[in-house]
């Protein structure tokens, strides 16, 4: 064992031994520019220690710069987020306000061309049943409501007043199945009476086999129910089904779309007695919502 411990140390000795002579030859020995050579080779080593130690520290920093500016866009994305969805809002907001401003504009249209005594009211509920078609507007017996006022919007007629209570009252669409209402085709002069179905559809019976029918056929009050004035749109004839000289249905679709109101007139003077006091005045006049037919 000692004899091997003297080789190895004689081995290590004699590579440092060369080593040192290389260095040492190195040191005397110039390249081509007159540059040490030993010199020449440190300071490249060197020179790529800096190098690799300068790009790890750079690429280091820039990393470092490039997360806070990713920071920072994605702070300054969010906030863009904010503003546009509070931009999207205030839009819809001002879209909101423009069709209720719009729907008002033809309520007071509608208003102005009736000389029927009427009261503006907000639709604030509608019914849950699908088999009972009511809704819920804003005024009550407090404002003079009374229960079978008849309720219209500037496209025609929606129905009547059926429980009215101080500040609210339930009005009973036209669609209904327990509603009706008299109806004359304004083309044919044909009379019969339109009653809901519980759809967004009527239907029109009582119609003679005779009468001259046509699908769209706009229908309009008698005002003969004493509910009703006389002329206010109901809807147009969809569809006539004939059988064995008989209607067997005659289907209307509404003017009015019930699903979409936000705000109606209730018609507070009784048709009979608005007739009575002044026969010579037409109900309303011929507007594209509401169309007045002589008796």
């Amino acid at each position: 064992m000692a004899v091997l411990d003297i080789r190895q140390r004689t081995g290590w000795f004699f590579i440092a031994v060369v080593v040192g002579h290389i260095i040492l030859i190195s040191a005397q020995v110039n390249t081509r520019r007159g540059v040490p050579l030993l010199e020449a080779v440190t300071f490249g080593a060197f020179a790529e220690v800096q190098r690799g130690a300068t790009s790890a520290v750079g690429g280091v920093k820039d990393g470092w710069q490039n997360y806070f500016a990713l920071q920072q866009i994605r702070r300054e994305n969010e906030r863009l987020r904010e503003e546009v969805a509070q931009l999207r809002i205030g839009l819809q907001q001002e879209r909101a306000a423009a069709e209720q401003s719009h729907t008002l504009e033809r309520l007071l249209d509608l208003r102005s061309q009736t000389t029927l005594a009427t009261t503006g009211a907000a639709v604030i509920g509608g019914a849950a049943d699908p088999y009972f078609r009511t809704m819920t507007i804003s005024k009550g017996t407090r404002d003079g409501l009374r229960p079978d006022m008849a309720v219209i919007a500037p496209e025609g007629v929606v129905g009547r007043v059926i429980m009215p209570s101080a500040r609210a009252a339930k009005v009973q669409l036209l669609i209904d199945r327990n509603a009706g209402v008299a109806a004359i085709v304004e083309r044919s002069r044909a009379q019969g009476m339109v009653v809901g179905t519980g759809t967004e559809l009527l239907r029109m019976e009582y119609v003679p086999g005779s009468a001259d029918l046509k699908p769209g056929d706009r229908v309009v009050t008698t005002g003969i129910e004493g509910i009703y004035p006389k002329g206010f749109v109901i809807g147009q004839i969809q569809s006539v089904q004939r059988g064995a000289g008989e209607f067997g249905g005659i289907v209307v679709r509404p003017a009015v779309t019930f699903s979409a109101l936000e705000a109606v007139l209730v018609v507070l003077t009784p048709p009979i007695a608005s007739e009575a006091a002044a026969p010579t005045q037409p109900a309303v006049s011929s507007s594209p919502a509401v169309q007045h037919e002589a008796r």
